[in-house]
């Protein structure tokens, strides 16, 4: 089975977080490089790591998104003490703070299946189980990639995680965000995922059980290995 090392990382700042999985990422890619040009006795197997993370009030950008969807000025950030940041995910803008839990999986996909949209569909699927678990009903959209609930009555779905990611010679980063706590108020100041006709929703929202970014990060956890068929160096899953 492959292993994958487990990296809890607490209340960090977008970049720091970001800058971490760039190092990871090119050390992998890297090592897949010379891995192929290496006799096959002496390549060495790439590590695969899954960082949980919360990050202070920052908005942002992915490579394929508008600026124009973000819907404040420079005053305006400043007005909510919140960071922005162009970045190399795909998807449009949006917003990560406090309450929110958020992973970032830097997997060699050689490791699993080379199937970036069979990828996606597993991590959304570990949202839904982990949802399931805090007795929230919660699909998919046709066409729209994250996890909502209602997602069948255009009237009322809303989103309750978001996702945007890399991937280069089947290595990921980036990954998603899970509004556990989160204040909602702070996507009043974006076109979430560049999506003005739905709304957003949190885990504290929707359900009467108390919700914590930890508590919830352990059931994504189990539900992340058992899709992906993996096991944690180092830590052991209840």
């Amino acid at each position: 089975m492959p292993e994958v090392h487990f990296h809890s990382l607490g209340l960090r700042d977008y970049k720091e977080v970001w800058d971490y999985q760039e190092a990871l990422f090119k050390k992998t890619v890297d090592l897949k490089i010379r891995n192929r040009k290496s006799p096959e006795g002496e390549r060495v197997s790439t590590q695969n790591h899954l960082l949980f993370c919360e990050h202070p009030h920052v908005y942002t950008l992915g490579k394929s998104g508008k600026p124009e969807n973000l819907l404040i000025d420079e005053a305006g950030l400043k007005n909510k003490d919140a960071a922005y940041y162009k970045i190399n995910r795909g998807g449009d803008v949006t917003y990560h703070g406090p309450g929110q839990l958020v992973a970032y999986p830097i997997f060699d996909l050689d490791q699993f299946f080379t199937d970036i949209h069979k990828y996606l569909r597993y991590l959304e699927e570990a949202i839904i189980l982990t949802l399931a678990d805090f007795h929230i009903e919660a699909g998919r959209v046709e066409g729209l990639t994250g996890v909502w609930l209602d997602g069948d009555n255009p009237e009322k779905a809303r989103k309750i995680c978001a996702m945007g990611v890399k991937c280069s010679r089947w290595v990921t980063m980036h990954g998603l965000a899970l509004n556990v706590t989160a204040n909602l108020d702070y996507f009043n100041g974006i076109v979430p995922c560049g999506i003005e006709d739905k709304a957003v929703t949190s885990m504290h929202l929707e359900t009467s059980s108390e919700v914590s970014v930890a508590l919830v990060g352990d059931q994504l956890q189990k539900h992340l290995a058992n899709l992906f068929g993996y096991v944690y160096v180092g830590k052991v899953i209840a």
